[in-house]
């Protein structure tokens, strides 16, 4: 990885990790659900955000100690932001969040896809991925893609992860506080999969994974072969 220099992440639960405050910008939807509850099992404190404070307080009452209901500007206010908002409303969320945002690391997770009666497909966008326009909205923040490929369902269910996590960006201290974050998480590994350029093809993958959920009645993820 030229000029980079990013390890690949372990998932030895020996490692050290550190414990952080994650916000989940449009926590509510399916994606931030799962994440809610696997972040906060690996014992970090999470703001789960919500234009609708009452809905984010409902799916608090569902989740373990550690976990707080708090608006979309609440969810800011943490050493990691992830971004888990359908792709129809992400840009204006981004946009509304602009200051809140400033100085932050900000995780997009948000995979932009169409469905129509053949199935799942990636949408164009203009600035090559979402998480492209995420930076683009963004100019005060660092901008991470990560998160992308994981099934909510899985995230929400019992049943054990064994999935890699693509994380792509172009700022290496954001690159490793990221892999350390997928990390935590059991059974889940982070990957450094190139710079924030990369990001298109990777959430385009998503529209695959899914088509092979259908399929094969399967919760789909990626794995990379040859890594320590």
């Amino acid at each position: 990885m030229h000029g980079m220099n990013v390890r690949v992440g372990t998932s030895d639960p020996g490692t050290p990790q550190v414990r952080r405050v994650v916000g989940l910008v449009g926590g509510t939807g399916a994606l931030g659900r799962g994440l809610t509850r696997q972040l906060s099992m690996a014992g970090h404190r999470v703001r789960i955000g919500s234009r609708d404070l009452a809905r984010a307080e409902a799916i608090t009452a569902m989740m373990g100690s550690g976990v707080v209901a708090v608006t979309n500007q609440g969810a800011c206010d943490a050493d990691l932001v992830l971004v888990t908002v359908p792709w129809s409303g992400h840009d204006e969320i981004l946009l509304s969040l602009r200051d809140a945002l400033t100085g932050r690391t900000v995780v997009d997770c948000v995979n932009p896809l169409g469905f129509d009666e053949r199935g799942p497909f990636p949408l164009s966008v203009d600035a090559g991925s979402a998480t492209q326009r995420a930076q683009q909205l963004l100019p005060g923040s660092v901008v991470v893609g990560a998160f992308h490929h994981v099934s909510a369902d899985q995230l929400a269910s019992d049943d054990l992860l064994d999935s890699d996590v693509l994380v792509v960006g172009d700022d290496r201290d954001a690159l490793h506080a990221v892999i350390d974050l997928v990390d935590t998480i059991t059974g889940l590994r982070g990957v450094y999969a190139g710079r924030l350029r990369n990001a298109g093809q990777i959430e385009a993958l998503t529209a695959n994974l899914i088509a092979i959920n259908r399929r094969y009645g399967v919760q789909s993820g990626v794995r990379i072969a040859g890594l320590d």
